[in-house]
């Protein structure tokens, strides 16, 4: 597993800030009614989060955030670093300070921490199935709403490799721009002409379903070529073509690739496998957090 991966960048934090606050808001509304009426304002605990399945845990920076903001006296200590593998009944952190805090935040903090584990986890999973081929494990746009920083954070903690992070920075055409532009070429030429128009520094990718749009596609001597739900022949003979061309871009397949195909599809030889279950689909891996 990989111990160095970028952190979360300091200019995603006020948006992640905002989707903290948002899920706190809509956790606690008016108030913690239980907590409040059964804990006394003065009591203080100390508490465990705790592993209750093997997996990747990524995210304890930001289940140290849900517990500040609710109260600044709770203090968050982890005992594993993002991107550690655990397995049950690992102490993955502590936490200690007022009692009522510590409750109320309790659920949004293991919201957010077990879906980013969960995302790493898988995303380590994939990355261990493709190990020496070459293959690297993208994500794609497929999270959740408001998440997207922590969710692609949460790919890197597990080995992955991000994808663009939105719609502006990198030019990815596909089927339907190739339909609303009359073809591969007439696609490639009118996002140069935008590129060049806004003095844009972007790569532009473009998506292939089949060997005659493959050849189009390296014609227009992208940066890099997606083969979308091509079948592993093809996707082999295609990356023969690809690599015998005069300047190769990089290739991606992408689209249906389960854990059952995924290093049949690395073993075509492609640079990038991108899987949209990753975030899309992410089963959260258990950790809880009990008192002493």
């Amino acid at each position: 597993m990989p111990k160095s991966f970028a952190p979360i960048a300091d200019s995603d934090w006020p948006a992640i800030n905002r989707a903290i606050d948002a899920a706190l808001e809509e956790d606690i509304g008016p108030g913690d009614v239980t907590t409040l009426w059964t804990v006394r304002e003065e009591a203080r605990a100390r508490a465990d989060v705790i592993a209750k399945a093997e997996g990747v845990i990524a995210g304890l920076g930001v289940a140290a955030r849900v517990f500040q903001r609710v109260d600044a006296r709770i203090v968050f200590t982890p005992h594993a670093a993002d991107g550690d593998r655990v397995v049950p009944r690992d102490r993955v952190a502590e936490v200690a300070g007022p009692a009522r805090g510590i409750l109320t935040a309790e659920r949004t903090a293991l919201n957010f921490l077990q879906r980013l584990s969960g995302i790493a986890t898988a995303t380590a999973d994939c990355v261990a199935l493709v190990e020496g081929t070459g293959a690297k494990i993208l994500d794609t746009r497929k999270t959740a709403p408001g998440l997207r920083p922590l969710d692609k954070y949460a790919v890197r903690a597990g080995g992955g490799v991000n994808h663009r992070v939105g719609l502006f920075d990198m030019a990815l055409i596909k089927d339907n721009h190739i339909e609303a532009a009359d073809g591969i070429a007439s696609a490639v030429r009118r996002v140069r002409s935008g590129v060049a128009r806004e003095n844009k520094v972007l790569k532009i990718e473009v998506e292939v379903k089949d060997l005659d749009e493959l050849r189009e596609a390296l014609a227009c001597r992208v940066e890099r070529i997606m083969f979308d739900n091509m079948d592993i022949e093809t996707m082999r003979e295609a990356v023969r073509v690809a690599r015998a061309s005069s300047d190769c871009p990089e290739i991606e397949a992408s689209g249906g690739v389960t854990l059952e195909t995924l290093r049949a599809v690395a073993e075509t030889g492609v640079d990038f496998i991108s899987i949209g279950a990753l975030t899309h689909s992410v089963k959260a891996l258990d950790i809880s957090l009990m008192f002493r």
